[in-house]
């Protein structure tokens, strides 16, 4: 008995010294830009689970800005923060930032965006020095859309899709192209894209740039988007259009565009949960930071992939 008691007040001690340990640790995050809802819900999910464990975080929105993406990390190294968590602006760019904070000695993870050429890469790999990277499988989410896309469209004619884009320099472009066209030819489609151009994320450019779209080809058959807010402004292009196109999107699970499938606005988009990928980060981040000497690098981390269609949400939650 007294040896059991022994053991149980040292594993206590060292669970108390574990958890003051935590509460005097901080953590930066940095967020593409916090006025997006998905940026917002990375940040929710990381900081919620931070507070769990006890851990400080200082979160620095870089505002789609390369440049001040990279003086954040300087920022964050001159305040010795115990682990860095960040959005990526640009996946070529950052990799000399990851190899800044590697040097450093710094646990770091990247969220949502993969560092390193997307196109010389396979979908799963990991930069250098990466603790993790914790994202959406992208390619899997354009699949999800280009099946859905596949159930929608006619097979006895070439039919006529648009692109709206995710903005330029980011790996989830290709990525989610790249699925959603595999799924189009390994069916033998007959297809055309007839047009292709990037947005800035945002409702706005999503509703200009369908309407120019459809202005210039008016029978198109539809609208691929590579996430919900361009398809909210592209449903609203559609509208007034009068058109009949499908609409699908590989960056869904935001509570508007849910709320879009299931006015039937959209025929369904690939479930994204930016908070699930917040507190995941958190979690790889706080594991090497406890124990560095063990710390695990190169994990490629992602959840299960669902489609979100009018009447299904798939248990996706919104965001």
């Amino acid at each position: 008995m007294r040896i059991k008691s022994t053991l149980l007040m040292a594993g206590a001690i060292s669970l108390m010294g574990g958890a003051s340990f935590a509460q005097d640790m901080t953590f930066g995050y940095i967020p593409n830009n916090m006025a997006f809802p998905y940026n917002v819900a990375l940040v929710d999910g990381f900081t919620q689970a931070a507070t769990a464990k006890g851990v400080k975080v200082v979160v620095l929105d870089s505002r789609m800005s390369m440049e001040t993406q990279a003086n954040q990390i300087d920022d964050l190294l001159s305040q010795k923060v115990n682990a860095i968590g960040f959005m990526p602006n640009d996946s070529v760019a950052v990799m000399s930032l990851v190899d800044k904070v590697v040097e450093a000695g710094i646990p770091i993870a990247a969220t949502a965006v993969s560092v390193g050429d997307p196109a010389a890469n396979p979908l799963d790999y990991v930069y250098p020095g990466l603790n993790a990277l914790v994202t959406t499988n992208d390619v899997e989410a354009g699949r999800v859309a280009g099946r859905l896309a596949l159930d929608l469209l006619p097979k006895d004619r070439k039919v006529k899709i648009a692109v709206v884009e995710g903005a330029p320099g980011f790996s989830v472009v290709k990525q989610r192209q790249d699925g959603f066209e595999e799924v189009l030819k390994a069916a033998g489609l007959d297809y055309e894209i007839v047009a292709s151009q990037p947005s800035d994320w945002t409702a706005e450019s999503g509703e200009q740039l369908c309407q120019n779209m459809l202005t210039a080809t008016p029978d198109i058959d539809l609208i691929h988007s590579h996430a919900d807010p361009m398809s909210v402004g592209c449903a609203k292009a559609l509208d007034a259009a009068g058109s009949k196109a499908f609409l699908v999107d590989s960056g869904g699970g935001s509570s508007l565009g849910m709320a879009l499938v299931a006015a039937g606005e959209s025929e369904g988009s690939a479930c994204n949960a930016p908070f699930l990928l917040g507190q995941l980060t958190f979690d790889v981040l706080y594991e090497a930071a406890m124990d560095p000497a063990a710390a695990k690098k190169g994990q490629y981390i992602s959840p299960e992939m669902v489609a979100v269609v009018p009447g299904n949400t798939n248990g996706c939650a919104p965001w």
